[in-house]
């Protein structure tokens, strides 16, 4: 009898094996059925009662079409991931704001005019930005609005803000994505003289608008022999406080502290500044690097009808003798530092943009890839 119930098992051990079995066959029924609904794995091994055995043969099927399931939802996790990436980053590339804080009198109507007119192809917004009496620094509040402005408003998105203000912090108003700054420099003797003559003879955009001194008849050379006020060192002094911004410091005459913020604020805070000198170059590395806004805006510059658009009417070129007198100011030798700051950061950055080729620029192709990556996909 001892030997006897040594080798017949007892009704609880009984149980367990059935139960045991019966889950086991309810499990691979599962299997079958998601591999079936997948359509990704041929007919999979079926376990019939008759034939089981607790064997390893069988519990060994048994676990492979359990790992095939277990892989297959792994990889849908992957693809769901690089879907909510993917995602993310075209939501990220309608999420942009560039900012043109344009300096008057440096070509700026007829770059913003390529951008007006891009929008619609490109699908972006333009939004001038219309300060009081063209007062380039905003209140504390405005600040606050603006930036408020340009990083909730949606519908607006992507947007290009452009007008005469000066750099504007958006760190200082705890906002995570900063807007991108581009702007364009221009040589501070010919920008002067440029502005002296707009506003007594105005320009081809809108003639018939009557300017602030006009019929005022003195040439540049004649208002820089009288010492008048309009042609003075100080009217030199506008690049720089652009870009240094709202501290006071910036809009002090002189001050050399605001032209070492202009140039760190140039360096660190802008994407690109270009040239008037060299418009077209400055267009063609911003639709390689933005192409988002700026496609086909070589293009457009090369043969548009508004690439120059804007010209200021009856502009005499200054003597030799006018232009040493202004050089001979330490406003103008400032003034002249960041020009050519800027110019040399921007003939760096062509450099390792473009290439010349029988008088034409091209654009680099891309001149890295990626290796060596690991983990290594199994």
């Amino acid at each position: 009898m001892g030997l006897l119930r040594v080798i017949m098992p007892s009704k609880y051990q009984l149980l367990a094996l059935l139960a045991f079995a019966i889950a086991t066959v309810f499990l691979e029924n599962q299997i079958q059925k998601l591999e079936k609904s997948r359509g990704k794995l041929g007919k999979s091994n079926e376990l019939k009662a008759s034939s089981f055995t607790l064997g390893g043969l069988r519990v060994h099927q048994l676990f492979s079409s359990a790992e095939r399931a277990i892989a297959r939802h792994e990889v849908r996790e992957i693809e769901e991931r690089h879907s909510h990436v993917g995602a993310h980053g075209a939501a990220a590339e309608e999420d942009v704001v560039v900012i043109y804080n344009r300096v008057p009198k440096t070509a700026s109507t007829s770059f913003t005019n390529i951008a007006y007119d891009l929008c619609s192809r490109n699908h972006y917004h333009v939004l001038h930005i219309n300060t009081s009496k063209n007062n380039p620094v905003m209140s504390l509040q405005d600040q606050v609005r603006f930036v408020k402005n340009v990083t909730s408003w949606k519908e607006m998105k992507p947007a290009f803000y452009h007008g005469h203000v000066s750099f504007l912090d958006f760190t200082k108003f705890g906002v995570t994505r900063n807007p991108i700054y581009i702007n364009i420099v221009r040589d501070p003797v010919e920008r002067l003289v440029s502005y002296y003559y707009f506003l007594r003879f105005g320009d081809d955009y809108r003639p018939g608008l009557r300017r602030r001194k006009q019929g005022d008849k003195k040439t540049f050379d004649e208002c820089v022999a009288a010492g008048g006020s309009d042609c003075a060192p100080e009217k030199l002094w506008l690049q720089i406080p652009f870009f240094c911004g709202h501290y006071s410091e910036c809009w002090n005459i002189g001050s050399h502290w605001a032209l070492e913020q202009a140039k760190y604020n140039l360096v660190n805070e802008y994407m690109l500044v270009g040239v008037t000198e060299e418009l077209e170059d400055f267009v063609m590395m911003l639709e390689a690097a933005l192409p988002r806004f700026f496609k086909g805006a070589t293009e457009l510059y090369r043969t548009g009808k508004k690439s120059h658009l804007r010209k200021t009417s009856e502009k005499k070129p200054p003597t030799k003798e006018s232009i040493a007198r202004l050089q001979q100011s330490a406003i103008w030798k400032m003034e002249n530092e960041f020009y050519e700051f800027a110019l040399e950061q921007f003939q760096f950055v062509r450099a390792h943009a473009v290439r010349e080729k029988d008088g034409e620029l091209y654009l680099l192709a891309q001149n890295f890839f990626y290796e060596k990556i690991y983990p290594k996909a199994t």
